[in-house]
C-alpha cells in the first residue's frame, strides 16, 4: 500500500475546500437569480401602484366619490383611442368636451369587434400632459376590467371623471388648459371568467 505524501494530502484538501466554496457561490448566485426574478414580477404591480398614487407618467387616479367643489375655470378634455393587436375598431363618441374644474363628466368610447369570433380586450390609459395625471380622477371606467365582445358586436364604453380642484394649487397644474385622455386596447389571451362589458351594447352588425 502506497503512502500518500503530505503535499498530495494538502492538494486534495485544498481541492475539496475549493469545490465546497464553488458550491456555496453557485447556491448564492442561484438564490440571487430567483430573488431578482421575483422582484421583476413584483415590480409591475408595484410600479402601477406608484403611478396611480403619484400620477407619474400621466397615470390617472381612481376615486370613489365626486368632487365637493366646482370652480369657474374650464379646461378642454380631448379623447384619444388606439388598438394594438386586437381586431376591434375603437373610437371616442365625442372627440372633445369642455368641463369645469371639479365638475363630474360622463363620456363614452365606442368599440366594435370586427372579427368572426368572440374577443376579450383590456385597456391601458394615461393623460397628457403628465402633470394632469395627479388631478384627473375617475369614478367609473370600462378600463377597470376586461371587456368581451361577440363577433360584430358594438358597445359604448363609459368613463366618469372630473379634474380635481387641487390642480389650481399646483404652480404647473394651474397652467393646464387642455388634457388628453388616451386609451389603448390590447388582446387578452387568458381572459378572466368575469370579463364583461359594463356598457351599452348596440348589438351585432350585419
Amino acid at each position: 500500500m502506497l503512502n500518500r505524501s503530505s503535499s498530495t494530502i494538502r492538494d486534495e484538501l485544498a481541492a475539496g475546500t475549493s469545490q465546497r466554496r464553488n458550491q456555496r457561490v453557485g447556491a448564492i448566485m442561484g438564490l440571487l437569480a430567483l430573488g431578482m426574478l421575483g422582484m421583476a414580477y413584483a415590480a409591475v404591480p408595484l410600479y402601477q401602484m406608484f403611478c396611480q398614487a403619484t400620477g407619474y407618467g400621466g397615470t390617472t387616479q381612481r376615486v370613489t366619490k365626486a368632487s365637493e367643489k366646482i370652480l369657474d375655470r374650464v379646461v378642454t378634455v380631448r379623447f384619444d383611442a388606439n388598438v394594438n393587436g386586437l381586431s376591434w375598431s375603437f373610437e371616442p363618441v365625442v372627440r372633445t368636451v369642455e368641463v369645469r374644474i371639479g365638475e363630474n363628466k360622463l363620456a363614452f368610447y365606442r368599440a366594435t369587434n370586427t372579427s368572426d369570433r368572440p374577443l376579450v380586450g383590456t385597456s391601458s390609459f394615461n393623460v397628457s400632459p403628465d402633470i394632469a395625471g395627479s388631478f384627473f380622477n375617475k369614478l367609473e371606467c370600462f378600463c377597470f376590467q376586461e371587456q368581451r365582445l361577440e363577433p360584430g358586436e358594438t358597445i359604448d364604453l363609459p368613463v366618469s371623471f372630473y379634474v380635481d380642484p387641487a390642480i389650481e394649487d399646483d404652480k404647473d397644474g394651474r397652467k393646464v388648459k387642455e388634457i388628453t385622455l388616451s386609451y389603448t386596447f390590447y388582446p387578452v389571451d387568458k381572459p378572466k371568467a368575469a370579463a364583461v362589458a359594463p356598457a351599452v351594447s348596440l348589438g351585432s352588425g350585419g
